[in-house]
């Protein structure tokens, strides 16, 4: 590959974007003794995960051998091996053979006449001696790069010694170009335990980290989902896209291409010269085209496009696929940099041909658009119908880009004005989450706008690509005031915004309730039913958190007649209201059909902020279900979108928490929690900021944290007081809290955690909060010594949670009943909470009652006499979590053993044992060790 591209001299080369999982399979492969081939197409990133794993790998070996070829240099015979052994060949000449040392030097120097014809055994065996002579020293590392250019002697007396090493500390960490799977061959000249690794493209969110690594970020979104298209997810085609958009002082407006480097445009359209001048022109108008097909580029005027493209493909340029009428470049590259290289007029002329040849109207406005220059009021008009057909058909980001085409083409005086249509595309921005390219549709708009309408529409917008960061936007409402005047349909707008300001920034549900009910009082004042109905969502929404008791008489307003099909689906709309108010009134089977519904409706709309959240709440569902592993796939599918688009990460962030403290990893469930936690603060979200601290306990509770729990619900507890907040089914916290005081002792806080939910429970009828604080209480009782009492309710419990379905809660309730017996004379089994843990897929629930059953099990078979009352004493402060691990260590477990039994990562118990030392007052596994023998001596 030309060597053109230079990395920025910010690149850190420890740092692997979008190679974790591969990085850490490779990382393992080496640190066991084994080697690594890394491989794929140019570009993909070999060598930068190549550097950094020889870069962590060089600290643990005595010796690296590094060498890095080039094609310019792969006719010269040992030069390979010149760099790989030059530098350490005084070392070890000595201990080498005298006819091996001398072939082996006389290859090195080029002061001989050695090769491989001549000398061939004598060489292979050096260099097989002298690995294993370098081995003697300690671990050899051999760091290749590039390895397709190695010299074919080199890679030969290589393959040799690689295949006869056998156990000696020789590792080979190796990079080489390879297109689709053909590294076969290379392995021959790696050791037989060689892993094979190969790197693929980068997703959309991997290309944006590399590029705000790189210095490039501060993109649009819909520029940053050019880049990866165009680059195919390869880094280095997209570092290199990035940077030319940063030394770019007009940056391409939305709806054209980028501007494709010439350093690119040298790699990928080398063979262009090979083509006739009408094949060139064919494949022109094949790149001008969304879907190009054989059929469209004769529509077209390519009469001998069959012919033309045949050429392309026999030069790499076009893939061939003779079951596919579609015509397909190689690489999307190479299309971008065809349709950069080409002079404007045979774009125009390209596009022109496929305005008339496309059977797609939105196809046929687009070229018509990319083929005219100046203002035409015709071309605008159909440009506008095109955006309205592509937000019917669900593609609002189309519509976008279409709309401010259309804008373009819109003379100054036209009716609609340029300014309406920008507004409009801005609009179909926000629904399709590309909320930069709305603000900056709009601030644009407000620098030159006078009518008040439009001024008030393009605050809106500025409004809503804030997200849930209105704070930052706070001087944005006193002027959207100013311009609304006493207009009641622009008041309502402004109100409605201010309901939900006072919400996220204020944190006040009072205010944010009446805000939202005079926001519809307005707008049914003014005519405006889409604004109305907004609001009582709003409204209704409100009150359902709040437990006011007028949320179900607003709820029926919201979904009076007469609708409108934008809010009816809307995630702020009646539907999704009426959604919450089910789920927190216990009806989970018509708050699963509810959302399922509109998941299914927004996804056909493209609205992409309703989408993630509608995934959000249907995971929601489904985790209180019991269906645990379906709520996990559900929260990480939401994660991945609101990354991507930048909408709702927060809030995302903190269900996939929930859903992987219930069913995946605790550590990630604590981390992400965590993530949400300060995305919340960072906003000054203070309602999102509970819900993330109540995710953030329920992790550190299963992860048996239990003073870490009761910090973080705490403060949840005074941040829904200061909230207004009274319904316990808004968080579910509450029975967590209660638990995790028991566990640390603080029985009478429990107590009082409970009855004052209990409260609030009762007077709105939430039967499943009542019997989750139940099974708390019967948690209380117990440490109180009441245990029959214990048991008794926890049964109940039990029962009431399995008759209202949720699952989850319900096992739960099983393992405590379970625990409480286990504590009792006589016999304990843990087999109802496993089967109905498994039965969840809640495998971090299930992997506690497992140590449990375990160690009730050792426990009947050793029957130990009564600990020391001093060791009692210490154990008891343990969380459970650090009593299982130390009980483990008693018995002789490694760190590494206990990770297997516990499910958890090495790292967690290394993590839990530094508690347990602290807390018992001791410095090694040793002493745990020590008290486990005292115990049994008495």
């Amino acid at each position: 590959m030309r060597r053109d591209f230079q990395e920025p001299a910010r690149c850190r080369p420890d740092l692997v974007i979008g190679r974790e999982e591969l990085f850490t399979a490779a990382r393992e492969r080496l640190a066991s003794g084994g080697s690594v081939l890394l491989h794929g197409p140019a570009g993909i990133g070999k060598s930068t995960v190549l550097r950094a794993l020889a870069a962590e790998n060089s600290f643990q070996a005595g010796t690296v051998l590094r060498c890095s070829a080039t094609e310019s240099e792969s006719h010269l015979p040992f030069l390979a091996l010149a760099d790989l052994f030059g530098l350490v060949l005084d070392r070890i000449a000595d201990r080498l053979p005298g006819a091996q040392r001398t072939a082996l030097e006389s290859a090195l120097t080029g002061r001989g006449e050695s090769t491989l014809q001549r000398d061939g055994l004598a060489l292979r065996l050096a260099v097989l001696s002298a690995l294993r002579a370098l081995a003697e020293d300690g671990p050899v590392l051999v760091v290749a790069d590039d390895f397709q250019w190695l010299d074919p002697a080199s890679a030969e007396l290589l393959g040799f010694a690689a295949r006869r090493l056998g156990d000696t500390p020789v590792r080979m960490l190796c990079a080489v170009r390879t297109e689709a799977q053909e590294y076969d061959r290379y392995l021959r000249a790696c050791p037989p335990d060689t892993l094979a690794v190969r790197l693929g493209p980068l997703t959309r969110a991997q290309v944006s980290a590399l590029l705000d690594h790189r210095g490039y970020g501060g993109l649009p979104r819909s520029t940053v989902r050019e880049i990866h298209r165009t680059s195919g997810g390869n880094p280095l085609f997209a570092l290199e896209l990035g940077r030319a958009l940063a030394e770019n002082p007009t940056p391409p407006r939305p709806g054209e291409p980028l501007p494709v480097p010439t350093s690119l445009r040298a790699l990928v359209l080398s063979r262009l010269d090979l083509l006739s001048a009408e094949a060139r022109r064919t494949l022109l108008v094949a790149s001008a085209g969304a879907r190009p097909t054989a059929a469209l580029l004769h529509a077209a005027g390519r009469d001998h496009a069959e012919a033309e493209c045949a050429q392309a493909a026999e030069l790499g340029l076009l893939t061939t696929e003779p079951e596919a009428p579609a015509v397909r470049f190689a690489h999307p590259l190479i299309s971008a940099a065809l349709y950069a290289e080409a002079p404007a007029h045979e774009r125009r002329a390209a596009h022109a041909a496929l305005s008339t040849a496309a059977s797609d109207p939105i196809e046929r406005a687009r070229h018509l658009a990319l083929a005219t220059t100046g203002t035409d009021p015709d071309v605008a008009a159909s440009l506008a119908e095109a955006a309205a057909l592509a937000r019917d058909r669900g593609a609002p980001s189309v519509a976008a880009s279409l709309g401010l085409l259309a804008a373009r083409h819109t003379p100054a005086d036209g009716t609609p004005a340029p300014d309406e249509r920008r507004l409009q595309a801005a609009e179909d921005a926000i629904t399709a989450g590309e909320v930069d390219l709305a603000r900056d549709i709009a601030r644009e708009v407000l620098t030159r706008a006078t009518v008040p309408a439009e001024r008030v529409r393009a605050w809106m917008v500025v409004i809503e690509a804030a997200g849930q960061a209105l704070g930052d936007v706070d001087a944005v409402f006193p002027q959207a005031l100013a311009d609304a005047g006493d207009d009641p349909r622009l008041l309502a707008l402004v109100h409605y915004q201010l309901a939900w300001r006072a919400l996220v920034v204020e944190g006040d549900f009072a205010e944010a309730r009446e805000e939202a009910a005079h926001a519809a009082e307005l707008a049914a004042r003014a005519g405006d039913r889409r604004t109305e109905l907004m609001a009582l969502s709003f409204q209704a929404s409100t009150e359902t958190l709040m437990g006011h008791p007028n949320a179900p008489v607003t709820v029926k307003r919201a979904l009076q007649e007469p609708q409108d099909p934008h809010v009816a689906c809307h995630h702020n709309g009646a539907a999704a209201a009426r959604f919450r108010w089910l789920v927190m009134s216990d009806q989970l089977p018509e708050a699963r059909t509810t959302i399922s519904a509109l998941l299914r409706e927004v996804r056909r709309r493209g609205m992409v902020e309703s989408e993630v959240h509608f995934l959000r709440a249907l995971a929601e569902t489904e985790l209180l279900s019991g269906h645990c592993g379906r709520a996990l796939d559900l929260a990480r599918e939401s994660l991945r979108l609101a990354r991507d688009s930048g909408i709702g990460e927060s809030a995302s962030a903190m269900l996939a928490s929930l859903a992987e403290a219930s069913a995946g990893d605790v550590e990630r469930a604590e981390a992400l929690a965590r993530e949400a936690a300060a995305h919340a603060e960072e906003d000054g979200d203070q309602m999102y900021l509970s819900r993330a601290l109540a995710a953030l306990g329920h992790a550190q509770l299963v992860a048996g944290d239990a003073r870490g729990a009761v910090v973080s619900l705490r403060r949840v507890r005074e941040l829904e007081a200061g909230l207004g907040i009274t319904d316990p089914a808004r968080g579910r916290w509450h029975g967590d809290l209660a638990e995790a005081l028991v566990r640390i002792g603080e029985v009478g806080e429990a107590q009082e955690v409970v009855d004052t939910a209990r409260e609030h429970a009762l007077r709105l009828r939430r039967e499943s909060v009542l019997a989750v604080l139940d099974r708390a209480e019967a948690l209380v009782r117990a440490a109180r010594g009441d245990t029959e009492g214990a048991l008794a309710q926890l049964t109940s419990a039990q029962d009431r949670l399995a008759k209202l379905g949720y699952g989850l809660e319900e096992a739960r309730a099983a393992y405590a009943l379970a625990r409480l017996r286990a504590g009792r004379p006589g016999p304990a089994s843990y087999d109802e909470a496993a089967r109905l843990f498994r039965r969840c897929r809640a495998l971090p629930w299930l992997r506690q009652v497992e140590a449990s059953a375990e160690a009730a099990t050792a426990a009947a078979v050793q029957r130990p006499a009564p600990a020391p009352a001093g060791l009692h004493t210490a154990l008891d402060s343990l969380a459970s979590m650090e009593r299982q691990v130390a009980g483990l260590v008693m018995e002789g477990a490694t760190n590494r053993e206990i990770a297997a039994r516990l499910f958890i990562s090495v790292k967690t118990v290394e993590a839990t044992l530094t508690r347990v030392y602290r807390k018992l007052g001791i410095r090694s596994r040793v002493d745990i060790v020590r008290l486990a023998a005292g115990r049994h001596a008495k």
